[in-house]
């Protein structure tokens, strides 16, 4: 297996057939899947491994059954096994296990310090090269192609000339916005803010998730809460807060002492010691809220296509996806329209009726109102669960999953701006 630790010491490439740029779970499973297929395939990131990133943390089954794809399932047999979902609010309780189905019937939960560099030491083991400590900043085009990208090292700046270009720089998504991607912020986006904590229950099957979330005054937040064990031997959870907004909505909450609050509201129910540490923060485009996504031999991944659950801003098992989806359209076909109507095709009607549901949540009252009742009925919140897990397929066709591709596509015909569009 290759090293995690070391940076590629070779030098800086001059031409990728495949340019992979951001080695997140989306960049690295893509030059996975494309070296395995035979590509020649540079990974190239600005960060050096391991380093960190703002997330819950946490794998649903449709991520772990990514992660099978990555030949990954071995790895996480030592992981946490997390059966489901301990959900809390207005005075009642549900533990909702995992739906069955044709995903495993198990999630995770993996530090991204561990997870990202793991999966990036399975794309090296198929054939990829990394450069780290890179940064890419700009994009030279010929034409409606992307003939090179504009990159920036310890020697200075430079170019890598490429033949197929795929972007997963994360949320931001820098390179993204050199290609032209747009995010529309007039549907429901998300802000988050994570840390972690020592936990007696670091080793518990069930992830935390609180619909009822207060400020240290007592106020009702627009947001939730969650807690997900990372095992017993890492004696830590990963314990934070998240919010939906809107631009006629935006979230104005100081996240930090939110989670502080929070973390000691759960410290009797998770056994927690001592302060919340690596407290960071994010803002997420959700729902496929954005535009300009692919080119004639570029596409973008994961979070910076906006691939992200509006409901609750879960993207790990997405990001995998689509790196999956693009690497098996490598080749000299033109993306320009193609990969915006495959990602439609796969997320769209669930991204649209997501993203419609989680605007009424930005509603004041609104989540009391639909909550209170919601969380004393197991099967809704078993229903709830399946839709925020991503766990409705096309091959489902139980009532449940018909009821939620109808609603989806009604919602789709009156979108103003249709995911990916």
């Amino acid at each position: 297996m290759a090293d995690a630790d070391q940076p590629s010491p070779a030098p800086l490439p001059t031409h990728a057939d495949v340019l992979v740029v951001g080695a997140g779970p989306g960049g690295s499973a893509t030059a996975a899947h494309a070296a395995a297929a035979g590509h020649e395939v540079v990974l190239l990131d600005n960060a050096v491994f391991p380093r960190d990133k703002t997330c819950g943390d946490g794998l649903t089954p449709r991520a772990i059954a990514e992660m099978e794809h990555l030949g990954l399932g071995a790895y996480l047999s030592s992981r946490p096994k997390i059966v489901g979902l301990s959900m809390r609010g207005w005075g009642a309780s549900q533990q909702i296990r995992w739906p069955s189905g044709r995903f495993p019937a198990h999630g995770s939960a993996v530090a991204r310090t561990e997870l990202d560099d793991r999966i990036r030491v399975a794309a090296l083991d198929r054939g990829a090269t990394m450069v780290q400590g890179v940064k890419a900043v700009g994009v030279v085009r010929d034409g409606d192609r992307v003939s090179a990208v504009e990159v920036v090292g310890p020697d200075g700046p430079a170019q890598i000339t490429v033949g197929q270009l795929i972007v997963a720089d994360g949320v931001r998504s820098p390179l993204g916005r050199e290609l032209g991607r747009e995010w529309h912020r007039d549907t429901a986006y998300g802000v988050a803010a994570r840390a972690y904590v020592r936990s007696d229950r670091a080793g518990d099957e069930w992830m935390g998730s609180d619909l009822e979330l207060h400020d240290g005054d007592g106020g009702l937040l627009p947001g939730y809460g969650w807690v997900f064990p990372l095992g017993a031997d890492d004696g830590l959870v990963n314990i934070g807060v998240g919010a939906l907004a809107t631009a006629k909505r935006p979230a104005h909450m100081a996240l930090r002492p939110i989670v502080e609050h929070y973390t000691n509201a759960q410290r009797e129910r998770w056994g927690l010691h001592g302060a919340p540490m690596r407290v960071t923060s994010a803002l997420l485009p959700m729902g496929g809220a954005v535009s300009g996504v692919a080119g004639r031999n570029w596409m973008l991944v994961g979070d910076c296509a906006a691939c992200v659950n509006p409901l609750n801003g879960e993207g790990i098992d997405y990001a995998m996806e689509t790196g999956r989806f693009a690497a098996a359209r490598l080749g000299e076909r033109d993306h320009t329209a193609d990969w915006p109507a495959l990602l439609a095709d796969h997320y769209g009607a669930a991204f649209s009726a997501a993203r419609r549901l989680a605007g009424v949540l930005t509603v004041p009252k609104a989540v009391p109102v639909l909550g209170r009742p919601g969380i004393r009925s197991a099967a809704l919140m078993s229903m709830v669960v399946r839709v925020m897990g991503n766990l409705i397929t096309p091959e489902d066709t139980d009532l449940v999953a018909r009821l939620w591709r109808t609603a989806g596509r009604a919602s789709t015909t009156i979108d103003s701006r249709p995911p990916f569009r």
